[in-house]
């Protein structure tokens, strides 16, 4: 151990606190004593962890300081402030870190280790006695975590009360300092522009490294009209540029900011951000100086914290399932995990290091060497854009690494479901490019089957629009690569006029708004529902649905619905049931009113059958197209001949 910080260093990651006083969140920087698990039965599967004892928004004393009361203690040992020490030996060429403490007042620094089971070790500490400023510094070797682990610190105080006046950890490095610019796609969010705008000149050592801040608005409601605007670009010192282009979706709005960042030619990274985050301004110094420090040119995502609720991990690492071509969390027990109320150190499942395929495009960062050889995002509006890029750089050699420690706040996608709207198209075409390009088997596993599984329950549930969507997604696929370019800023159009001619698409938003509930035949239960329950009463709702969807429905339920559905239970073997149903949105922001319509189920199921049929037979020479033109599509210059003919069209 050493008492002065190493010449030549490279500062890792600082110790945080909220930049705005939150106590929602103190949780995932400071807590303190680990209590135990509860005791639960043994055949429960939902993980388990260990709670920590709260800290106080008071004892946070500037964003470096904090406050530890007399006789308690204060752990570090949380998101933000533990080292990921597995992530950087994995990825990187550090071998050995440095904690470098600064403490006043009585007490000790004690130094943990975990492994990649959660077991915890004390691996080092100092005591300090009326001390003034007195640093502390511990270096810690990375060779024991090659399948996790983390390092930590815990300050407690003696009877005297103790300050944590600041604290970093540090590696030797001689590798120059990388820089970026931060780009955002906007779409009418300007306030929220505005906030994260104000977050990124928040920090005065992010503005060291920060070239640019590339706003790309597609919108009709401009930032620079919010209140505020002012003062946040003040802040930035020089560094906004705001571009205004047609709405593209995210992928034209985020391959926008990636070309005018090759253009520019200054910046070693480009940082992806949604324009509805809330970001933590050291996560992005992390990203960075992980990056300058891998092994290899690699990608650096952050994860996702709610914003409604604020210490839930939404998303902790996101994969691709091969045979079936679909995303989920790495962690299928951990889709998500609340850090206020099971902390990090008592989280077994946390301590092991999570490899990932991909990150959301909310929060990534990309070494601008890696867009000149990989290229661009796909031209596809939304959806699978983010997805299809990690596989894609993968192919190049590119890993994709979600690090703890760098992240945002969003609004979770489980408080809607935008496979049912308007997206519905691009979630079924895009998941075929990708998968086209991708996949590594000869027809893309289990794909097409699964797809007109879906198909099959959308039209069963009387969803039409949604069926309608999806097959005009597969219409534009069987057409080519081409239409990807040719289409992106008119395809939403089309699909808006698709959705008004169906009634499971038009939404009521006032309550009342539908004609009263009546059912020609009442059930013991009224005109309620009960859902069918277990594997058997899908497959009986499925078989009764398919000899129902084909029947005329009552003359009842054309002037009344049946029944009302909450979004939660609106199970398609459960809207078979009926000849129609209000059924809420799950944001519960309205309801639609879903009719069954046994024409147009009929002439749906046969052109999906037909579809479906001609993707798997085509599925060699579309793979081979798609692949074939998958240089033209990400270009840089097929790209801005995009943006070129769609500012001249909107002009």
């Amino acid at each position: 151990m050493s008492t002065t910080v190493s010449t030549g260093s490279r500062v890792l990651q600082r110790v945080v606190l909220p930049v705005d006083p939150d106590q929602d969140i103190l949780p995932l920087y400071v807590e303190g004593e680990l209590g135990q698990p509860p005791v639960v039965a043994e055949d429960v599967t939902t993980p388990v962890s260990a709670p920590a004892e709260h800290q106080d928004v008071a004892q946070v004393l500037s964003r470096r300081s904090f406050g530890v009361e007399p006789r308690s203690r204060a752990s570090f040992g949380t998101y933000f402030n533990a080292f990921p020490a597995a992530y950087w030996r994995k990825w990187t060429v550090v071998e050995q870190v440095t904690l470098a403490t600064k403490v006043s007042g009585t007490g000790q620094v004690l130094v943990y280790r975990s492994n990649a089971r959660g077991n915890i070790y004390r691996v080092q500490g100092e005591a300090f006695e009326g001390a003034a400023g007195q640093t502390f510094t511990f270096t810690l070797p990375l060779s024991s975590f090659a399948d996790g682990g983390w390092y930590w610190f815990d300050v407690v105080a003696g009877a005297e009360g103790a300050t944590l006046d600041e604290a970093h950890w540090e590696a030797e490095s001689d590798r120059p300092q990388g820089t970026v610019t931060v780009g955002v796609t906007t779409l009418n969010r300007a306030d929220d522009v505005v906030v994260l705008l104000k977050q990124l000149a928040s920090d005065p050592a992010l503005l060291e490294i920060l070239d640019r801040v590339t706003v790309v608005d597609q919108g009709t409601q401009h930032p620079e009209d919010a209140d505020g605007f002012a003062a946040s670009e003040a802040g930035l010192g020089g560094r906004l540029r705001m571009i205004r282009q047609a709405n593209l979706g995210g992928s034209g709005g985020f391959s926008r900011g990636m070309s005018e960042t090759l253009d520019e030619g200054v910046s070693t990274y480009h940082l992806i951000s949604d324009d509805d985050v809330r970001t933590e301004p050291e996560g992005i110094l992390r990203a960075v100086t992980f990056a300058d420090l891998a092994r290899r040119p690699t990608i650096v995502g952050g994860h996702m914290f709610s914003m409604f609720d604020r210490s839930y991990l939404h998303s902790f690492g996101e994969r691709i399932n091969p045979w079936r071509f679909w995303w989920g969390p790495v962690l299928d027990k951990y889709e998500g995990h609340h850090l206020d109320q099971g902390s990090l150190r008592g989280t077994a499942a946390l301590h092991r290091r999570i490899d990932v395929d991909y990150n959301g495009w909310w929060m990534e960062l990309i070494p601008t060497d890696v867009i000149r050889e990989v290229g661009l995002s796909l031209p596809v509006f939304i959806k699978w854009d983010d997805a299809e890029y990690g596989l894609r750089a993968r192919e190049h050699g590119v890993p994709t690494v979600s690090l703890p420690g760098v992240a945002a706040w969003h609004v979770p996608w489980t408080d809607k479901d935008d496979s049912l709207d308007w997206q519905a198209y691009y979630h079924e075409r895009n998941r075929f490019v990708a998968a086209l390009l991708h996949s590594p088997f000869e027809h893309g596993g289990r794909l097409v089957r699964e797809s007109m599984y879906h198909q099959l329950k959308h039209l069963l549930a009387s969803q039409y629009s949604v069926a309608e969507l999806r097959l005009q997604a597969l219409e534009d696929l069987l057409s080519g690569p081409e239409h990807l370019h040719a289409q992106i800023d008119t395809r939403l159009a089309r699909i808006r006029e698709t959705r008004a001619r169906y009634d499971d698409a038009r939404v009521e938003r006032t309550p009342g708004a539908f004609p009263p509930v009546k059912r020609k035949k009442v059930s013991k239960r009224g005109d309620g529902y009960a859902l069918p329950g277990g594997r058997l009463g899908n497959y009986l709702g499925a078989a009764l649905g398919m000899v129902k969807a084909v029947r005329p429905p009552s003359d009842l339920s054309r002037e009344h619905p049946e029944v009302e559905i909450a979004a939660q239970d609106a199970r398609w073997f459960l809207l078979a049931r009926f000849d129609s149903a209000v059924v809420s949105l799950a944001d519960g922001s309205g309801a639609s009113w879903y009719r069954r319509q046994p024409a147009e189920f009929r002439r749906q199921l046969t052109r999906s059958l037909e579809l479906h049929k001609r993707v798997l037979e085509e599925w060699p020479e579309l793979s081979r197209r798609y692949k074939a033109a998958i240089d033209d599509l990400v270009g840089q210059e097929a790209w801005k001949a995009t943006f070129a003919r769609t500012e001249a069209d909107d002009r």
